[in-house]
């Protein structure tokens, strides 16, 4: 007698309500450990900053649990304690500017839950990959256009509307991680497998060198235009992460590294803004260069204010990060090395190092090629930012101008980055939610089971016997079986018709060996037939 023990794969909602907990007590105790140090006491606004920061959280974690049930639970609470550690360390530098940085924090929370909510399936994004691309650029250009863009520090990436000042290049860099993934979705077999074999990489034609030159080109482009070394820096990572992950060629990395090098190489020679940025890397410690305008100053007091935090920090309102210039924006990780210690600091590069991991697994689980590549992307986008921000604080790579995401001071980078986590939210929840469940219709004795559509109650019947063992809801999702590409067809489950009183999705899962008229349900995690 055949009958079916279903597993459910859990939600995740009750974790993420547990983890979001914790978050909020680290973002609000850490708000609290300022005022503590500095003055004795804590801030007198606490409880406002508190209430505020745990009813965005609900409000996201209850339009998640609505909208994206199956969502991964650990993106949500790991980005709430990163952007609560930002502003309790925003707070502690600017107090002006921390209730700026909440407001935009209440914007950047309620643009992501638009996306999660106007957006059902992130496979609708393949279809505007072009259209993103246009916008994108577009929106690289804007700054560049007299009247329009302004200049900042020598970097004119800024965009002035009234009172309000924006960077365009924070949402470019999303609409440019949708293009490159619909694009090399459709192109990455040629990509992989055309080509000749030198020295045991397999090395691309000419012809199909248009896409990565002219990327090269149009960074390269930005930088000349905009003194922007950390967009062109991250736009050709970006490019050349999801170049790889489309064909996973090695040859594709090298060569990207030989374009970044050289023009890394004639950027330092030809613009005097990049060989600047070049020479305060070369000759940080110099005292010649330390006192020069537009010296080293910065990030010598960010190496001094890194190395007097030690290994378990001065405590929060107890150290000088104000000593360091942009201490909460561009160098918000000195900041937070000098009072926090290394051991502080690496617990929030680990907080980081997760929000990647779960954005990468999430690439891994999702079961369309353009989810893989544009989470792969989104992923690889806060993957570089970090790298290029803490590189150059550490002075492992010269200063590029970008800030730590959710951490430094400034709205468009705090909007564009929630942005990337609605879009992961949206994409993980394809990801973890259970295949539509399969049906097997009764046939006359002797005969071999059809598959049918889920409807409101899937089955399992024994063959010949038209009786109904056992009565199985379908896993979420199996309404929509029809409309979806990815619906299971006796084709794709079981191939060629199977022997009579065998189902024909017997087998049809790897890794799930059935026993006798044994199988699995799709939908059911391991739901075994016994």
């Amino acid at each position: 007698m055949a009958t079916v023990a279903p597993t459910r794969v859990r939600s995740g909602r009750g974790v993420e309500l547990v983890l979001l907990v914790v978050a909020l007590v680290v973002a609000i105790a850490g708000y609290a450990l300022v005022g503590i140090g500095q003055k004795g006491s804590a801030p007198p606004d606490v409880v406002t900053y508190g209430g505020s920061m745990a009813a965005l959280a609900v409000v996201m974690h209850l339009v998640v649990r609505w909208r994206a049930p199956y969502a991964d639970p650990v993106i949500l609470p790991t980005v709430v304690a990163l952007n609560g550690l930002g502003l309790a360390m925003i707070y502690r530098l600017r107090p002006d500017l921390a209730s700026k940085q909440l407001g935009w924090s209440a914007v950047s929370v309620v643009l992501a839950l638009v996306v999660l909510v106007a957006l059902r399936d992130h496979r609708t994004l393949r279809r505007y990959s072009y259209t993103a691309m246009l916008v994108s650029v577009g929106l690289l250009v804007l700054p560049i256009l007299p009247g329009v863009g302004m200049s900042i520090h020598g970097a004119r990436i800024w965009v002035k509307a009234g009172p309000f000042s924006f960077q365009p290049s924070e949402l470019a860099k999303i609409g440019l991680a949708i293009f490159f993934a619909g694009y090399l979705v459709t192109n990455r077999d040629t990509l992989a497998l055309a080509g000749r074999t030198v020295l045991g990489m397999k090395l691309p034609r000419a012809r199909d060198l248009g896409p990565i030159l002219m990327v090269w080109g149009v960074t390269l482009a930005v930088l000349v235009a905009q003194n922007d070394l950390g967009t062109s820096l991250l736009l050709f990572g970006l490019f050349v992460g999801v170049l790889y992950l489309a064909t996973e060629r090695v040859s594709w990395v090298l060569l990207g590294l030989v374009l970044l090098a050289g023009g890394a190489w004639a950027a330092s020679r030809l613009l005097t803004h990049v060989r600047s940025r070049f020479d305060i890397w070369q000759h940080a410690l110099d005292p010649k260069v330390i006192g020069a305008k537009g010296g080293s100053y910065q990030l010598a007091e960010g190496l001094f204010g890194m190395a007097a935090g030690g290994l378990f920090g001065t405590g929060l309102g107890e150290g000088h990060p104000y000593r360091i210039p942009f201490g909460y924006s561009d160098f918000i990780a000195a900041s937070l090395g000098e009072e926090l210690g290394l051991t502080g600091l690496v617990a929030v590069l680990v907080l980081m190092a997760i929000l990647i991991q779960r954005g990468m697994r999430t690439a891994v689980g999702v079961r369309d090629g353009f989810g893989k590549l544009l989470a792969g992307g989104l992923s690889f986008l806060i993957v570089l930012q970090t790298f290029v921000v803490v590189g150059g604080v550490t002075r492992l790579i010269p200063l590029t101008g970008l800030t730590l995401p959710f951490l430094a001071y400034g709205g468009s980078s705090l909007l564009g980055n929630w942005l990337i986590v609605a879009l992961l939210l949206r994409i993980s929840d394809d990801a973890r939610r259970p295949a539509p469940a399969v049906k097997v219709v009764p046939t006359p004795a002797g005969g071999t089971p059809a598959l049918a559509r889920p409807s409101d109650t899937s089955a399992i019947v024994v063959p010949g016997s038209g009786a109904v063992e056992d009565a199985v809801e379908p896993g979420p999702g199996a309404s929509d079986a029809g409309s979806d590409p990815g619906a299971p067809t006796q084709e794709g489950l079981g191939g060629a018709a199977p022997d009579a009183g065998t189902p024909s999705w017997a087998g049809a899962q790897p890794g799930l060996a059935p026993s006798g008229p044994a199988g699995a349900v799709p939908g059911y995690g391991n739901g075994v037939v016994s």
